[in-house]
Parts: structure tokens; C-alpha cells; sequence
């Protein structure tokens, strides 16, 4: 039996929804509240991003820097140079779409702990499309050393996910969605960078999922019970330090692995996980997510449903993978 605190309302039409980003400024702005090294710089985006809410309370320590990513970056590892907290802010098509090899060479070779908050990422963004929809930055950011990389499931775990990374003392990217999307968490449910959860139990298959995808997971969990199959259900809000141990232990119990994503399946979550895998455990996987093409433009839910990133596709795809590939065993 799971003992992740999960919202009651779950699984009704009138689930409460909110932003990640939401969760973000609220977090931004508790942690200003209680520690005044924290200073947040964006890019001309503080209402979309939700960083307004730090800029109206701590105005002399906001920088808005304009359209220039490259220049957020570079400022922001400069005061962290000096004691700061720097939170930079900006939408993921831009930071780092436009500025990776700033961040690599002053933030990461640095190792100054600079929080990258990127907003609006993946297909989710909706009409702006695929120029604004940032699939790849999952894989650009866990290939950087000394890089965290945590992709929080909903508001409430990305206010958690803001308090953790301004703690954390290391050069961290937070990824977060622009439309409402369903809240699966409690304000009791865990969060430590690092550590994966296990929302729900099951020995037919594992589903890890991060990010908006968790919550679609849940649900098509529940769509594959009534089908005769028991999925278990792994959150996994950091993606790097990725939590081996709970996903190799998954995997020892179902025999079979699947992972969901809101992002590019080459080098993602899905990506880290086959690594681990192929490593440790060869488990057959199934990787959810943008299969090596960019977005279109289309309302959030009417993109979702497009490439199969909704609890009813995923769950079609999992009953037919757990059809095909029999559950790994040690004699493989």
C-alpha cells in the first residue's frame, strides 16, 4: 500500500487545477519572505511566470533585465558569485533554448548556485507553438554537470520544489507548465530533490511518470484495472539525481517499465531511465512522449490528445505494450 498523501478529489470532473508556475511564485515569495540573500531576475515575463509576486514584495531586490536571456544568466551567476540566491527567470524556449552556453560556462563550470526557473515548456504552451513549445531542455540540462533537474507534477510540489532548490547550494533548473493542470498532491505529500514516490501500487507494469504526465498516469492506472491490469505508479519529480534504487525496485517487482513525459523521449526521463536500466536491470521499457518531431499550434488539452499524451491514449499503449513484451525476469 502506497503511503503518498494523495488529493482526495482526485478523480473528480471538479479537481482542483492550477499552474505549476502558480506554485512557483508562491514559493519564490515565501523563501524571499525568509532568507534576504534570495534575489530573482526575468526576462520581461514576470506576471506570465508569476515572478511579479517577488518583484511587488521585494522590489529592491528584483532586476528585470529585458529580452535578453544570455545576459540573465551571466548577471544572475554573478551575484550568486557575491552570497546571492539567484532565481532566473524566463520562459524554457529562451532559458535555455537560447542561452545553454551560458549557463554552461557561468553557471555549471562554475558550480554557482543559480536556480533556472523556465516556464511554459513543452507542448502544453498551446497556440504559441512549436517555436515557443521547448521539448529538448529535459535532455540538455541532465547532460550538464552539476546540473539539478527537477520537473515538479503540480502547484502544490512546485512551491515545495522552489523551497528545496533554494536550499540546495548547487546550480538547479525547474521546469514548469503554463495551462491549469489537476493537483494529485497534498501539502503533507513528501518532496526531496532526489527521491522518486510511488503513488499507487501495482505488479503488472511500472509507470514513471513527471511533471503534468503524472497526474494522466494516475488515471490511465485506474482506466488498466478495469482492463485486468495493475499498474504501479512512480513519480519522478527529479530528474537528475534520478532515483535509481525506487525505479530498479519497480521494476524488479513488475517486470515491465514505462515512462511519460512532456518533452522529447531521446535523452528525457525516458532516455535516463533506459540507461539505468540497460546497466542494471534490462527490463523492457516503453517511452510516452514527442517521438523525435516539434509541436504544432492547438489549445493545451486539444495538443495533448494530438500526440498521445492523455490518460486514454497512454492507456491504450500500455495495455497493448504489457500484451507484447512478457515481464523481465533473471534468466534474460
Amino acid at each position: 500500500m502506497s503511503h503518498y498523501p494523495l488529493n482526495p478529489n482526485l478523480f473528480d470532473e471538479d479537481v482542483l487545477q492550477e499552474p505549476t508556475r502558480l506554485g512557483f511564485g508562491r514559493g519564490l515569495k515565501a523563501v524571499g519572505e525568509e532568507n534576504k540573500a534570495i534575489v530573482a531576475l526575468c526576462a520581461d515575463l514576470t506576471e506570465s511566470t508569476q515572478t511579479h509576486l517577488f518583484a511587488e514584495a521585494f522590489p529592491d531586490r528584483f532586476i528585470q533585465v529585458g529580452i535578453a536571456e544570455q545576459n540573465l544568466v551571466a548577471v544572475a551567476s554573478g551575484l550568486a558569485a557575491v552570497g546571492k540566491i539567484s532565481f532566473a527567470v524566463a520562459y524554457a524556449a529562451f532559458s535555455p533554448g537560447r542561452n545553454w552556453e551560458q549557463i554552461k560556462t557561468t553557471i555549471a563550470l562554475n558550480d554557482q548556485p543559480v536556480k533556472l526557473v523556465s516556464s511554459h515548456a513543452g507542448v502544453s504552451v498551446g497556440p504559441d507553438g512549436a517555436t515557443h513549445q521547448m521539448l529538448e531542455d529535459i535532455a540538455m540540462m541532465r547532460v550538464m554537470p552539476n546540473m539539478v533537474v527537477v520537473v515538479p507534477g503540480d502547484s502544490i510540489e512546485a512551491e515545495k520544489a522552489t523551497r528545496a532548490i533554494a536550499d540546495n547550494g548547487k546550480p538547479s533548473y525547474l521546469r514548469l507548465a503554463r495551462p491549469k493542470t489537476p493537483v494529485f498532491s497534498t501539502a503533507d505529500s513528501p518532496f526531496k530533490i532526489g527521491s522518486a514516490y510511488v503513488l499507487r501500487e501495482g505488479s503488472d507494469v511500472s509507470l514513471c511518470g513527471t511533471g503534468i504526465m503524472t497526474y494522466q498516469l494516475l488515471v490511465a492506472a485506474k482506466i488498466l484495472e478495469e482492463k485486468g491490469i495493475s499498474a504501479e505508479v512512480v513519480h519522478v519529480p527529479t530528474i537528475k539525481p534520478l532515483d535509481n534504487d525506487t525505479i530498479l525496485a519497480s521494476a524488479r517487482k513488475t517486470g515491465r517499465i514505462v515512462s511519460a513525459e512532456e518533452a522529447q523521449i531521446n535523452g528525457g526521463l525516458g532516455g535516463a531511465i533506459a540507461e539505468i536500466l540497460s546497466e542494471n536491470l534490462p527490463t523492457p521499457l516503453l517511452r510516452i512522449g514527442m517521438e523525435d518531431r516539434y509541436g504544432e499550434s492547438g489549445e493545451p488539452m486539444e495538443l495533448l490528445e494530438h500526440f498521445g499524451l492523455t490518460a486514454k491514449h497512454m492507456a491504450k499503449k500500455i495495455e497493448d505494450f504489457v500484451h507484447q513484451k512478457s515481464q523481465y525476469h533473471r534468466e534474460y
